[in-house]
């Protein structure tokens, strides 16, 4: 049981880590003809990210960025009360408020990765003609799995 808690204690690390990147960093569309990629927050080129979106002022894009924002949020509240629940819980009740929280985190994922799929998905509002989904845009759908994984496990476990 010991082992399971630590596991999923890391796991959830990790998916806060890849939450931060994948929100942060400006590889959410890479060009395929040259060094530019696109992110939530700025448009890089030639290693310099001092451009802005073309669709800056959207409500699709700042819809997306508060949902990400919220994700690391909820995510990183969730470790918290995971911790204090794990110190402070009695034996033999489950962590149903940390998993519930980590769920509220899943749906802000799915919601904020959701509409930039829709919205920004298949190029649109990009400079570029050719272009493929960077690192960030995959770390967000990776993080999507593993905040469900780790919410249902919350939910499900008790502490021994």
């Amino acid at each position: 049981m010991l082992v399971l808690l630590a596991g999923i204690f890391v796991v959830h690390i990790a998916t806060v880590i890849m939450l931060f990147v994948s929100t942060i960093a400006n590889v959410w569309v890479v060009s395929d003809v040259s060094r530019a990629s696109v992110g939530l927050w700025k448009n890089c080129s030639n290693g310099n990210c001092e451009g802005s979106l073309p669709y800056a002022d959207e409500d699709a894009l700042k819809a997306v960025q508060a949902f990400m924002i919220l994700s690391i949020i909820f995510s990183v509240i969730s470790l918290v009360v995971f911790v204090f629940q794990l110190f402070t819980m009695e034996k033999g009740n489950r962590f149903f408020l940390s998993g519930a929280t980590m769920l509220v985190c899943w749906l802000c994922i799915m919601v904020g990765a959701s509409i930039y799929t829709h919205h920004y998905g298949s190029g649109y509002g990009s400079i570029y003609a050719k272009s493929h989904h960077g690192y960030c845009f995959i770390l967000t759908w990776i993080c999507f799995c593993f905040s469900f994984i780790i919410g249902i496990l919350y939910l499900v476990l008790r502490k021994k």
